[in-house]
């Protein structure tokens, strides 16, 4: 059990936090969610004992030990990966150091032996016997090979450090588990493996994840962070975005009944004040008008942007032909042989290990690269926008954001239109004057959107779109690409995404096409049922 009492938090004006208390039980999932800066990671910290609140205590059961994420991928550089991942429950690991030094002395006095019989004692109780299986067997589940196992951590790949990072918040069983980000830089299989090992797990977890399969999955509780407080619901994300958006409805509906009546006394009043027959009638409702109050209705810190993709004109029958597609790149054949039609109405999600192979296509398709051999046909009424995986180059001069939305639409629509449109996509006020190479991840791909829409295309080509946004803008986008009405080529690790979007699933993972039924995406083991595509 983990408890939060009184917990308030500023910087400088802005509150964070005013006086939250609650509650976490063993047993449970809780996923903490909230806006872009509402304090997600920060409370985390908190909880954790990283940070100090201005005021309020945390409170943790008595011999309770906390595990977190780490997210500083170089703090364990020097340090072997079997090792780092025993780190993670701290007492245990002094103990087996200790333990080792003790048994590799030259000579072993009677003072010695005591020490010994009361280092194993402790030992056990912690289940140190079983401490490098339990390791092993959790970086099998992250996919971490057994040669890597005896390197040091600094001479990992990024996304390998991460994977070792995370089997040491996992191991040792630990009674409170605080996890921020955890399926970042994780494959498909790996997240599947932490899902079933979260379900698994009988203690306490607070996550916090932008990838709402994932919340879906493993939450049996959400703590929504919004309005300076926290409120927690039972059940999974799903379940919270119906339950919020009701509540909200709620609200809104009965100020609104609230509103009408008061319209409907003051009209009488108005009316039938100076008239004698009535005054009495009046009076009472004079009374009755000021008994009534509308709820105020708080400024949710939650903010959706405008994405609507509005295709110029409809595709005709004839949409993209590709034929025996091939490229190399660095020696590796990414590409081999490609074919595929695609269809009028098609969303086409492209799946699989090998991201280098569906960028390659998006940027053959979107004439930024040229194929080694193959050829490939867009129909004579297509127009297509790519949004690339990589942005950095639309970002690299000196300009306000109005200037650089400017390039992209008709120089008739000016600075105010400019300005509006980004409005909607939440860059409001000065913000729209902000320098562009000072941008955010996100905010970058808000404007990679906004350049999208200003095309009118009704081919879009979307390569791992959802990187760097908030839950709010994964939303916004994931209802836009379902309202288009023409075609849709992308790419996303983000599996509610794909599944919402997606009628057409094609595995590119060995260069060729290969086309999957699309409840196959639920379980990427799956291998049976696999029909070569078109």
């Amino acid at each position: 059990m983990i408890q939060a009492v009184n917990i308030t938090l500023a910087y400088g004006k802005r509150i964070l936090f005013k006086d939250v208390n609650i509650k976490f039980t063993p047993g449970n999932c809780y996923g903490l969610i909230g806006a872009n800066g509402s304090g997600k990671s920060t409370f985390l910290k908190i909880l954790a004992g990283e940070l100090e609140a201005d005021k309020g205590e945390i409170i943790v059961g008595r011999r309770e030990r906390i595990a977190v994420l780490r997210q500083d991928q170089f703090a364990f550089d020097e340090e072997i990966v079997f090792n780092t991942v025993i780190m993670g429950h701290k007492r245990l690991y002094k103990i087996m150091m200790k333990r080792e030094a003790m048994y590799a002395k030259s000579e072993f006095t009677e003072e010695d032996g005591v020490r010994s019989a009361e280092l194993e004692a402790d030992f056990a109780e912690m289940n140190g016997y079983e401490a490098e299986s339990e390791a092993a067997v959790l970086l099998n589940g992250l996919g971490i090979s057994e040669d890597l196992r005896t390197k040091k951590m600094k001479d990992l790949e990024a996304g390998d450090k991460v994977r070792v990072l995370l089997a040491q918040a996992l191991f040792g069983n630990p009674d409170i588990l605080l996890l921020d980000e955890p399926t970042n830089n994780l494959d498909r299989k790996s997240i599947k493996w932490l899902e079933e090992f979260l379900c698994r797990f009988s203690n306490t977890v607070i996550v916090v994840s932008h990838d709402r399969h994932f919340l879906n999955q493993v939450c049996t509780h959400t703590a929504d962070i919004d309005f300076g407080r926290i409120q927690i619901y039972v059940g999974n994300y799903d379940f919270w975005h119906r339950a919020s958006q009701l509540h909200l409805k709620q609200k809104q509906a009965d100020n609104r009944k609230l509103s009408e009546k008061a319209d409907e006394l003051k009209a009488f009043i108005r009316r039938f004040s100076a008239n004698a027959s009535k005054s009495r009638q009046a009076t009472s409702r004079k009374k009755l008008l000021d008994k009534l109050t509308l709820e105020d209705m708080p400024t949710s810190s939650r903010k959706y942007p405008y994405v609507v993709f509005k295709p110029e004109r409809a595709c005709g029958d004839i949409i993209l032909s590709i034929t025996g597609l091939t490229k190399t790149i660095d020696g590796v054949k990414v590409l081999d042989n490609f074919d595929l039609n695609v269809r009028k109405g098609n969303k086409i999600a492209f799946v699989g290990d090998n991201a280098l192979a569906r960028t390659t296509l998006f940027q053959i398709l979107a004439g930024e690269m040229e194929p080694d051999s193959g050829s490939y046909r867009w129909g004579v009424t297509i127009t297509n926008a790519y949004f690339p995986q990589e942005n950095s180059g639309f970002f690299e001069r000196e300009m306000t954001l109005i200037e650089w939305l400017s390039q992209y639409s008709p120089p008739s629509d000016g600075d105010a239109f400019a300005r509006g449109f980004l409005g909607r996509m939440l860059f409001s006020g000065e913000e729209a004057l902000k320098n562009i190479v000072v941008l955010s991840g996100g905010e970058r791909v808000r404007c990679m959107l906004s350049r999208m829409m200003l095309t009118g295309a009704n081919v879009l080509i979307l390569d791992e779109p959802t990187n760097h946004l908030d839950l709010e803008s994964i939303t916004a986008l994931n209802d836009g690409l379902i309202a288009f009405s023409e075609v849709v080529l992308f790419a996303s690790h983000d599996q509610e995404f794909v599944s919402t979007v997606a009628n057409r699933i094609i595995d590119i993972s060995e260069g060729c096409a290969i086309e999957r039924n699309l409840d196959d995406e639920e379980d990427p083991d799956i291998e049976d049922d696999v029909a070569e595509a078109v």
